[in-house]
């Protein structure tokens, strides 16, 4: 629209310049010359008398003096001194617009001789103006339901100034939920959208308070601010769509005020008030607001004023249609004003270049000549301009006989860019102006510029143990921003750091898509995590590489049964508590440990009581494993009982491993520690204790800390039984002092101890009797109250 204004001007400043040529029959150009808008009246401009290269005498003498345009007196010439002066301050807005560059065309002419003499002034653009909001309060209603990424657009500012002095970019005030970007319109303007960053919650927060501004470019920068008020709604989850999301429409330019362009029509699957939808236009300019109304009702699209071809060739606008619950959608009107001239200026394309080579600055694209089959009738509608859209990097050079060299600017890059479309756009200089635009499309072709990138710095990937081999178990990939064979990528295990790591017995990948698989079954128990790092290269000349991180977790299974420290299960020599008949209820018999190898779940370990000779005597505490007693024992209890106790683990499926206690009841004591050997029928027996313990030991290194506690308890036991053997007497272990509570398994479970004096009668034969058993009878208990005695019974 800018583009076409300033065009039209142009058009208008090169006939008059053709009138007075031919007025005079002579014509020669001064200047051009600048000055900024705003400066002082009776600024000095330039020396007319040097630039016309005669003397001030004969200045005065031929009556030399400026003619303007309109026959406005914006210059006036010191006849003294020869000196363009500023006859009244100039605002660049006020003369030309938004049209850069600014441009007053005046003439000197001088008589006796006649000679005219055609000049030019630059109004300079200076930021005088600021951005306004056409609207000081902008209302949104979003849904809460609104994804992130959404973009909502807003209302632009206006900023009467020029090229950076115009609004260069759009801030907005802190919240956490969105952020502005600043986008470009096809003419160049800029405009805000939000961007949703994080989840709406009406019921948290029902509204929001922004602070919307735009600022210039200038220095200092000039800015504007508006407020944004955003209403949070509830979810309405259709919103209306147009039957298409483009309209392409065109309009006769001599079309009258109130003539239909088009009608536009959407449609929302919701129903009541959430299905009615309303018509309007979106972020229009002001061009547009004054040129299009729309029917918010029926979506009629109607001319507010005639449309002008060589002013503004075509409109671009989004219609938004919004229904009742707030949600909204767009349709893009492109509007071509079609000339009603029928013979406009044609384009022929000599020699074209595609695709063009990125990195090569330049580079000719195009050849291509203009004509006009106006120009034998009449001079004026043959002369024709020639020009590109801005903001491309390209240059257009004219050269002889009509001929135009197109060219780039500067290096492409491919990536940033892979085709232009460049439209050339032809004028004739006739009335009315009669334009034609021919559009060629160059590609850009790749070179090997972009090293592959991988989607993420490492990788974590988990997979099960014990795996069926050859299972895949994730996928790496990288991009190329390049094409064709540079942006093909193959990829490759690189060599590990570690050497010990037999990588290539572990892992395979797939050059071609990333895929990564295991090449044998895992263990758990032997390998839990190992890294290496997957290379991806393209195919380009020279190739480019990158490379990535890649942890592999091993998951637990549970393949691993529980394994019972203790109580030592011996088929030939059966473990044996002794129990006194006068326990009370809950009395600690003993206490089940068991590790399993596995982690987790699968190493949380449970006890259960299965089978007893006595049901209801006995229970087992599920959680820590302690036997104890139930309830008062009595005289018809039998003096033998067996336990069969299972211990589960928390996998899926369970394992398990069972446990099986003889009890016997005795009159008077018990026994907390681990029962003596039978040396003298199993003389083995001592050198199996001590296995045992080593048992223990390594067992103690590959499980979990919290069971070293129980393990050396354990361990120590053993020691202590394997010394009491070899001793053959009596003796009194080691231990806790009586009556004192012990943390058994470390897990804060409190059992009682007790101490016992044991005797054997041994011979020189090698065998061993039981003597006697003397209870020493602590003074406080862990469980009921006990009597004490200032004697120990003897058996």
């Amino acid at each position: 629209m800018e583009t076409a204004r300033m065009c039209n001007l142009r058009q208008r400043q090169v006939l008059a310049f053709f009138v007075l040529l031919g007025v005079s029959g002579a014509g020669a150009e001064l200047g051009p010359y600048s000055i900024e808008e705003e400066t002082e009246r009776g600024s000095f401009v330039a020396n007319l008398g040097k630039d016309l290269g005669v003397e001030l005498a004969e200045i005065s003498s031929r009556r030399a003096r400026i003619i303007s345009q309109e026959n406005k007196e914006h210059l006036q010439l010191n006849i003294q001194s020869g000196d363009l002066l500023i006859n009244e301050k100039l605002d660049r807005e006020e003369l030309c617009g938004p049209i850069e560059p600014c441009v007053l065309h005046f003439q000197v002419l001088m008589e006796n001789p006649l000679e005219v003499f055609q000049a030019e002034l630059r109004v300079m653009d200076i930021n005088d103006c600021s951005p306004v909001f056409s609207e000081r309060e902008m209302i949104l209603r979003i849904p809460e339901n609104s994804a992130l990424g959404n973009t909502f657009p807003l209302n632009n500012a206006l900023d009467s100034d020029v090229e950076i002095n115009n609004i260069q970019t759009y801030r907005l005030s802190s919240n956490s939920h969105f952020l502005v970007v600043t986008s470009n319109r096809s003419d160049g303007r800029k405009y805000p959208e939000l961007v949703l960053q994080k989840e709406l919650d009406r019921e948290e927060e029902p509204e929001l308070r922004l602070t919307l501004t735009a600022l210039d470019g200038g220095s200092p920068p000039r800015s504007g601010t508006a407020h944004v008020l955003i209403e949070v709604v509830d979810s309405n989850d259709n919103a209306p769509e147009f039957q298409q999301p483009t309209y392409r429409v065109q309009i006769p330019e001599n079309s009258p005020a109130g003539s239909l362009v088009l009608t536009v029509s959407a449609n929302d699957l919701d129903s009541g008030d959430n299905g009615k939808v309303l018509y309007a236009l979106s972020r229009p300019s002001e061009d547009i607001s004054k040129t299009l109304e729309v029917n918010p009702v029926t979506g009629e699209i109607q001319l507010r004023k005639e449309v002008d071809f060589e002013t503004i060739p075509s409109y671009e606008v989004d219609i938004k249609a919004t229904d009742g619950g707030g949600l909204s959608g767009k349709c893009t009107l492109l509007l071509q004003v079609v000339d009603v001239n029928d013979n406009a200026p044609e384009v022929m394309i000599s020699a074209l270049t595609s695709p063009v080579p990125e990195n090569s600055p330049d580079e000719v694209v195009a050849v291509f000549s203009v004509r006009d089959p106006d120009s034998a009738n009449n001079g004026k509608n043959g002369k024709m301009v020639c020009y590109i859209q801005e903001n491309l990097p390209f240059l257009l050079k004219p050269s002889l006989d009509n001929f135009y060299i197109l060219m780039t600017e500067g290096a492409l890059d491919r990536e940033s860019r892979a085709e232009y479309n460049i439209t050339i756009t032809v004028s004739d200089l006739g009335t009315p102006r009669l334009t034609t635009q021919h559009t060629i499309t160059v590609q850009v072709s790749d070179i090997n510029d972009n090293a592959p990138a991988f989607t993420q710095t490492s990788y974590t990937m988990f997979v099960h143990e014990n795996n069926s081999p050859a299972l895949h178990i994730g996928t790496i990939s990288a991009t190329d921003l390049d094409s064709g064979s540079n942006a093909h990528i193959t990829y490759s295990l690189l060599p590990p750091q570690d050497p010990q790591l037999a990588l290539a017995t572990l892992i395979s990948i797939n050059a071609e898509n990333g895929q990564l698989f295991a090449l044998r079954a895992l263990d758990y128990e032997a390998l839990q995590a190992f890294e290496f790092h997957v290379g991806a290269t393209d195919q380009g000349s020279p190739a480019l590489s990158s490379q990535a991180l890649v942890r592999v977790v091993v998951l637990d299974d549970n393949d691993n049964e529980p394994f019972v420290l203790y109580p030592l299960q011996n088929a030939s020599a059966p473990y044996t508590e002794l129990l006194p008949r006068a326990a009370e209820p809950g009395y600690l018999i003993t206490k089940v440990v068991a590790v399993d190898r596995d982690s987790g779940q699968n190493a949380w370990l449970s006890f259960q009581l299965l089978k007893a000779t006595e049901p209801g005597l006995f229970s087992v505490w599920a959680h820590n494993g302690e036997v104890r007693t139930t309830r008062l024992l009595s005289e018809r209890d039998v003096p033998k009982h067996r336990l069969l106790l299972l211990v589960k683990d928390n996998g899926d499926p369970p394992r398990s491993a069972s446990v099986t206690l003889h009890v016997l009841l005795v009159d008077g004591f018990s026994q907390p520690y681990l029962p003596l050997p039978d040396v003298a029928h199993n003389p083995a027996q001592g050198e199996e204790d001590v296995l045992t313990l080593y048992l223990v030991i390594a067992l103690a290194s590959v499980s979990s800390l919290f069971l070293v506690s129980v393990l050396l308890f354990v361990g120590v036991r053993l020691c202590r039984r394997a010394r009491e053997t070899s001793l053959g007497g009596c003796s009194v272990p080691e231990g806790h002092f009586p009556g004192h509570l012990v943390d058994v398994s470390g897990t804060g479970t409190l059992s009682q101890s007790y101490q016992y004096e044991v005797c054997l009668m041994g011979g020189s034969s090698g065998t061993s009797d039981f003597k006697f058993l003397k209870p020493i009878y602590p003074e406080v208990h862990a469980y009921g109250s006990q009597s004490n005695s200032d004697e120990n019974p003897t058996f």
